[in-house]
């Protein structure tokens, strides 16, 4: 039995359904968890800040003594997948994993996938794609307003906000007759059901943040590194009174061990400001 704790980060709430997806696979598990809210939102950095960013956020739970970490960010992980590789952690992003998820589905027809700019303008989900299906259309579309959305509590399939950004960045999936839609930044997972309610179901969606999980429970099952008593300790760089009321809203019946006293805040190194 292994107790060490797994460590999870991402920007902010997305990272939470890699959580709840990974307590549904391994409830007993310890999990210290870090929403960089402060930094938010990662869709507009440039390449190098992110990676910078990257290293920061797994050296902050490493110090946890973390026997390893999923990075439930889809820009992070299309930016700098050789870091999150070459880390003494073992560690999951979900770039990778959501690919070979996809992989798995039948049909030929058009596959479509949407993330923040930033993972689009890397480039890392198509060529992961085209790597494990290339003998299928691979459609990808940037959405920079869904995480402020999201992050701002524009969640409901029909806030009139929300069903906007809906039709402006989905349209293109729409057109293309895409079979399937990788969800390819975390927070995506939130608003799956107004994603459907546009798209139709025939459209099936796999979540980043999901195949990221299975991934990671793959490998601690496999290591035989599972073990823990099911407690979760929450970080965030931003407001943990903020951080605390979105969280619980979104985990629902899974926040009992949310309290607003229990949110602990990471006042980010000013030295790892200046980088940035």
């Amino acid at each position: 039995m292994d107790n060490r704790p797994i460590g999870i980060f991402d920007s902010g709430l997305g990272g939470l359904t890699g959580l709840k997806a990974l307590r549904e696979l391994l409830p007993e598990e310890n999990i210290v968890y870090f929403a960089d809210s402060g930094r938010l939102p990662y869709g507009d950095k440039t390449a190098g800040q992110l990676r910078c960013m990257a290293e920061q956020n797994l050296r902050f739970l490493t110090g946890f003594g973390v026997k390893s970490i999923l990075v439930a960010c889809g820009t992070l992980s299309s930016n700098a997948a050789d870091i999150l590789a070459g880390w003494p952690v073992p560690t999951v992003g979900v770039l990778t994993s959501s690919a070979d998820w996809m992989s798995r589905l039948t049909g030929s027809g058009p596959l479509a996938v949407i993330a923040t700019e930033a993972s689009i303008r890397s480039g890392g989900y198509r060529k992961a794609l085209r790597e494990v299906c290339p003998h299928r259309e691979v459609v990808s579309v940037g959405c920079p307003d869904f995480v402020p959305l999201i992050e701002s509590g524009h969640t409901a399939p029909g806030d009139p906000l929300l069903s906007e950004a809906v039709r402006k960045y989905l349209q293109p999936v729409l057109d293309s007759g895409a079979e399937a839609l990788l969800l390819g930044c975390t927070h995506y997972g939130i608003i799956e059901e107004a994603i459907t309610a546009f798209l139709g179901p025939e459209v099936t969606l796999v979540s980043a943040a999901e195949s990221g999980a299975a991934a990671l429970c793959s490998l601690l099952l496999k290591q035989k590194m599972t073990g823990g008593g099911g407690k979760t300790r929450f970080f965030t760089s931003g407001d943990p009174d903020a951080f605390n009321r979105s969280a619980a809203l979104f985990l629902g019946e899974g926040a009992g061990d949310i309290q607003a006293d229990a949110v602990e805040r990471w006042e980010i190194p000013q030295e790892d400001r200046d980088k940035i």
